[in-house]
């Protein structure tokens, strides 16, 4: 880290040591998720960075201890070092703190595509403003969401707990990014806790299923289902979906419930769907 303004190391608490280092702008709590993590926006001498920790470690009120928040962010330093794509904001560097690993990253400017339940259906809120896009911004959009997962699979990682609230979008460059992949695994691997993390709407059958396998299938009904959400108004029907028939045929097959009937690969999704 030593062309980042940041140290290696700090006794400090994140937001006193941020303060230190440059002007904090924006701050992500429990105000606006419940994960327990505590991310910082950072401006230093006119460059914006993430700032990403594992939350209070006092604090009693997330589901996951610290310990499991940290080693979180650990697996996202991991993901972020294997994998490299212009959708995945770089990881510059790691500070150590009182609250354990500070993750850096570079600031990816957008709004968050996820949107509260409550307000889903508003028209104002960045998802159905995200979903207003042009069928052909919105096939861009999903092949960049595609082309990132194409190097994730390659590199072993499998989709876990992505849905809509990983998804960011510049609506002025018409760009898309993808954040907070902490709980991506290296797979294939054993479901072991029944209901996995997740939001209902993305997950795939076997996400419920203790002792089923999550591998590659599984981030294709992901993708699937991301692609439906966002072009089909979270519908399987081919009057709900904004995309060409070749399109709806791709995401159909990729949304398959059992994972021998699906695309066996993201690499075959994508095919498909680019078809």
């Amino acid at each position: 880290m030593d062309d980042l303004p940041f140290e290696g190391q700090t006794d400090l608490a994140p937001a006193a040591y941020l303060d230190r280092v440059g002007a904090v702008f924006a701050t992500f709590d429990a105000r606006t998720q419940d994960s327990g993590n505590v991310s910082f926006g950072v401006e230093t001498n006119g460059r914006r960075w993430f700032v990403k920790t594992a939350g209070d470690p006092v604090d009693p009120t997330p589901f996951l201890s610290h310990d499991e928040r940290v080693a979180l962010l650990l697996n996202a330093r991991r993901l972020a070092l294997s994998v490299s794509d212009p959708a995945l904001p770089t990881l510059q560097g790691v500070t150590q703190s009182a609250w354990g690993p500070m993750l850096v990253y570079d600031w990816a400017p957008g709004e968050l595509v996820g949107t509260p339940a409550a307000r889903r259906a508003d028209p104002d809120s960045a998802l159905q403003r995200f979903r207003r896009l042009s069928a052909d911004q919105l096939t861009a959009a999903i092949d960049t969401i595609l082309g990132a997962h194409l190097k994730l699979c390659a590199a072993g990682w499998i989709a876990c707990d992505f849905y809509d609230g990983s998804v960011m979008y510049d609506f002025a460059a018409r760009r898309t990014w993808l954040i907070d992949l902490d709980s991506y695994r290296l797979g294939p691997f054993t479901n072991e806790m029944g209901r996995m993390f997740g939001s209902t709407r993305f997950m795939a059958p076997e996400e419920f299923e203790r002792g089923a396998l999550i591998d590659e299938r599984t981030t294709v009904f992901t993708l699937g289902r991301a692609i439906s959400v966002f072009l089909g108004d979270n519908e399987l029907s081919r009057a709900a979906f904004r995309g060409s028939e070749s399109q709806f045929r791709a995401m159909m097959a990729a949304c398959r419930p059992d994972p021998v009937d699906r695309f066996q690969s993201v690499a075959a999704l994508a095919r498909a769907w680019r078809s």
